[in-house]
């Protein structure tokens, strides 16, 4: 007799276009959690469950991802989008990702611009702003499991978190010191900076060893196309709006602030809000750190990315300041124009070196450059952590400087002891509990909620 075959991992077959969109269409919808949730949904809906990609497939996009400058998780749909249907794949994945909760954003903006005095909705983002620091430390800890596999890793990591907390080093140095790290130390310790798979492996539609049929060949025509293309589609707005309305207007600085940032932010979301609440508290004041916070409640409890919080500070900043527009109307087109300045560059990066990557895939020592700028994500969340941690238990923070050293401490005194106990609280049901991020945030929610009202 003969004995059955033990392959459990037939051939799969390669999706439809439509099959495809729809997919792309469920993931947009379900993307809740920020960076790490959504990369995690990816993982278990791509690879898991539809295994119409390669774990290592995966793993190679997902860290070339990390080194661009935006938010990974939406140029990581981009790219495997773009793997399976090639650009029209790249782009349906991308706006999906985005679509819904860009409009959800937009709605919550507008009623936050229109009734943000009124006692119920600050009692509602008290208790919400509060859930984010378990949700921002539930990142830490995921992405910390994903990259740090190994007691270099941690010290990379560790460094990362050094250099940005205390020295308040460019995020762009800490990227080049960790993927020269990467790049050098594989030659000496392999193993250290391989990419470690997720599970078992498996067949998919595209294993490891299959060309993806639409890639273009890199060279110098592809450069120059795919440079000029998604270049045109991304200045065209901001010229149109200069044209229209003139650069003496706040939308001047949101199309070159916010066009800047997905130049220079390096690290993923987190970096991101790292970067963009200093600015614009800071620099710009076009709104006030807790008012960041609230944003951020907002990313955090709507599908899509998390850096979707820029469209509530776009939409804000031109609510503020009109000019001639109605507050409304310049807060819609702040908040498109913020958008659309965002996340077309995100279709270049992946369009641009996406051919590039895939040929290289199984150099050795850019996949260690590309794990070891993973590793130092994670140090740059932490210091995203500690930075919402102290502007949500604290009511005041100060720096401190001694030499070299510059960093945020609070003022102990001014401690919020309702937020800490919600913190406390909202930590206890993520980690121990593992209620999960929605439950905690809406149960946060209406307990500051409940708390606030009382209290009035």
């Amino acid at each position: 007799m003969t004995p059955a075959s033990t392959d459990p991992s037939p051939a799969i077959a390669h999706p439809s276009f439509s099959e495809a969109f729809a997919v792309w269409m469920k993931i947009g919808l379900l993307s809740f959690g920020g960076p790490a949730g959504q990369i995690a949904l990816m993982h278990r809906i791509l690879v898991e469950e539809k295994r119409w990609v390669s774990e290592g497939r995966f793993l190679n996009a997902l860290n070339y991802c990390m080194l661009l400058p935006g938010p990974e998780a939406q140029q990581l749909a981009i790219y495997v989008g773009w793997l399976l249907h090639g650009m029209r794949g790249g782009i349906v994945a991308g706006v999906l990702f985005v679509l819904p909760g860009f409009l959800v954003i937009l709605a919550l903006s507008t009623l936050y611009a229109l009734f943000q005095n009124t006692v119920w909705l600050g009692a509602l983002f008290f208790g919400l702003k509060a859930a984010v620091l378990a949700v921002v430390l539930e990142a830490v800890v995921r992405v910390a499991k994903r990259a740090l596999r190994g007691p270099i890793m941690v010290a990379i990591a560790a460094v990362a978190f050094v250099l940005i907390f205390a020295f308040k080093a460019p995020f762009p140095l800490i990227v080049a010191l960790a993927a020269i790290t990467g790049w050098l130390g594989v030659k000496f310790n392999p193993e250290a900076f391989k990419s470690a798979p997720h599970g078992k492996a498996s067949a998919s539609a595209l294993d490891d060893d299959i060309s993806p049929a639409s890639a273009p060949a890199p060279g110098l025509a592809h450069v120059i196309r795919t440079i000029g293309v998604w270049g045109a589609l991304w200045i065209a707005p901001v010229l149109l709006i200069a044209g229209t309305i003139g650069w003496n207007t706040v939308f001047a600085p949101i199309s070159t602030f916010f066009s800047t940032m997905a130049v220079v932010t390096f690290g993923g979301a987190y970096a991101v809000l790292a970067y963009v609440a200093q600015q614009a508290v800071e620099q710009y004041r076009w709104l006030a750190p807790g008012e960041m916070l609230d944003g951020l409640a907002m990313a955090e409890t709507t599908p899509g990315p998390l850096i979707l919080v820029l469209v509530y500070v776009g939409f804000l900043a031109a609510f503020r300041d009109p000019g001639t527009l109605s507050p409304l109307v310049a807060g819609l087109l702040g908040a498109t124009l913020t958008t659309w300045v965002t996340f077309v560059p995100c279709f270049l990066w992946i369009f641009l070196g996406a051919p590039y990557i895939e040929r290289l895939r199984h150099h050795q020592a850019l996949s260690g450059a590309l794990s070891a700028v993973t590793a130092a994500v994670v140090g740059v969340i932490l210091n995203l952590a500690i930075w919402f941690g102290l502007h949500t238990l604290f009511r005041k923070v100060g720096a401190v400087q001694f030499g070299p050293l510059h960093f945020d401490w609070p003022v102990w005194s001014s401690l919020d002891i309702p937020a800490a106990i919600l913190a406390a609280c909202a930590i206890v049901a993520m980690f121990r509990f593992k209620l999960g991020m929605i439950p905690t945030l809406a149960l946060c929610g209406a307990a500051g909620l409940v708390w606030r009202l009382a209290m009035v």
